[in-house]
């Protein structure tokens, strides 16, 4: 994955992605980063699902009839509209010190957010180099991957071990404030901008989430930290866990010890928690898929066209046969649902939490001339069985809540009911309101 992940020249490197913006509010900025992929290993091609429809494909996925367009949306670009626009601002504006600059990426990010799709950013020079020392496994802020959901900026997962998670964020939490401004319209790269400092400065952010009877002030002190994607542990009951908190530049490395160091040890069985993991790297997501599959599809795609293509798994199946779980829960998204959905189709593991994120989609990632980047929305994914789960989510074969009041306890009784079922394979969890999940 380390030499066909990218392809780079003088003036570009494009990634295909998986993942929103993840944007890692930890040392540089912060969550939907997404994942890079190379080389389409093993492509093949379906006929056209959109054949003869006189549709157009959207950001979001949904096909958009032409006719209901706004009448104005259909008339040919008259570029002569942006240029008064841009010199009536640089003659008329009351502030005559806003450099050209500015309102030249500007109109870059505004063309791009008018594709309403949340996945889709540019990102200007400086926050493209936070944004890609971030992919390395570097970060200074608080250490939570945040997006725009339902036009609300969200906390899709805290990093383990965290500022963000040391504070007590969880995934799903909406950020109404920060510093005590209101976020409500805020582009997604200011919220990082504003949340992202220097270790040891504080950033207060406004939470409201399910359950609160109001909105909480949560006081974050920010830090630096290198986050390995991959822990792991043999233990005293002869199960072996492997956490993967994002599929990034060193998982592959990471994750081929693990296994090593897991089969030397003779496991009696396999958890995989994908909690929190909001994605990455494509190739690197098929590559630890892999692992459990012989042969076959891991993962298709389907661009605009409506061309569908199939990755095969390219894996050595060192898992093949072994009894595994893997832990999902509503900040598990992208890769972690490319595998949770592979393993799950095939029937090769069980799915043991919460109703997973739901992103779908694969995005581009190019850094342009200029260091800045764009970060483009240019096909959905579907799992093995062609299960299309954007939005939607991946449901865990066996159901168990994580509440608030586990959480503050330093209780998982995800990781418990995973556990039981590894070591008793006739054990059926009973959920506390009485509805059997086998």
């Amino acid at each position: 994955m380390e030499n066909n992940a990218r392809t780079t020249n003088s003036n570009k490197i494009i990634h295909k992605y998986l993942g929103g913006y993840f944007v890692f509010v930890l040392v540089a900025m912060s969550f939907l980063s997404g994942l890079y992929v190379g080389n389409k290993q093993n492509r093949t091609v379906s006929p056209d699902p959109l054949d003869g429809e006189d549709v157009q494909v959207i950001g979001d996925g949904r096909a958009l009839d032409i006719d209901d367009l706004p009448e104005y949306l259909k008339h040919d670009v008259d570029f002569n509209l942006y240029w008064k626009v841009w010199n009536t601002i640089k003659e008329s504006f009351v502030d005559n010190t806003i450099p050209e600059t500015q309102l030249f990426y500007g109109s870059l990010r505004g063309m791009v957010d008018s594709l309403d799709d949340p996945y889709s950013l540019f990102l200007t020079p400086d926050i493209t180099q936070r944004f890609t020392a971030e992919l390395q496994g570097e970060f200074q802020g608080i250490g939570a991957e945040i997006s725009i959901r339902n036009d609300i900026l969200t906390v899709i997962a805290p990093l383990s071990g965290t500022p963000a998670s040391k504070a007590g964020l969880r995934a799903g939490d909406m950020i109404l404030e920060i510093d005590g401004q209101d976020t409500s319209g805020m582009f997604l790269d200011e919220a990082v901008t504003k949340i992202r400092g220097v270790g040891g400065t504080a950033v207060v952010l406004t939470i409201y989430r399910e359950g609160f009877s109001e909105p909480k002030k949560f006081e974050i002190i920010r830090d630096t930290i290198i986050v390995n994607s991959v822990v792991w542990e043999v233990r005293k009951d002869g199960l072996g866990y492997v956490k993967i908190s994002h599929f990034n530049e060193n998982t592959s490395q990471l994750w081929n010890e693990a296994v090593r160091e897991l089969l030397s040890a003779g496991v009696s069985g396999v958890i995989v928690d994908l909690r929190n993991n909001p994605g990455g790297f494509l190739d690197t997501a098929i590559e630890v898929s892999s692992e459990w599959l012989e042969d076959g599809v891991v993962v298709s795609e389907v661009g605009r066209d409506g061309e569908k293509f199939d990755y095969e798994t390219t894996g050595s199946a060192q898992f093949a046969g072994m009894r595994t779980i893997v832990l999902i829960n509503e900040g598990s998204a992208s890769g972690s649902e490319i595998l949770a959905g592979a393993v799950q189709d095939l029937g090769k593991a069980k799915l043991v939490g919460s109703t997973s994120f739901g992103k779908g989609s694969v995005q581009d990632y190019q850094v342009l001339p200029d260091g800045s980047s764009l970060k483009l929305t240019i096909a959905k994914w579907l799992t093995p069985k062609g299960r299309q789960i954007d939005g939607i989510g991946i449901d865990p074969d066996v159901a168990v809540a994580f509440t608030e009041e586990d959480f503050n306890a330093g209780l998982d009784p995800q990781l418990d009911v995973a556990v039981k079922i590894l070591l008793d394979p006739t054990y059926v969890y009973v959920a506390p309101e009485g509805g059997e999940q086998e």
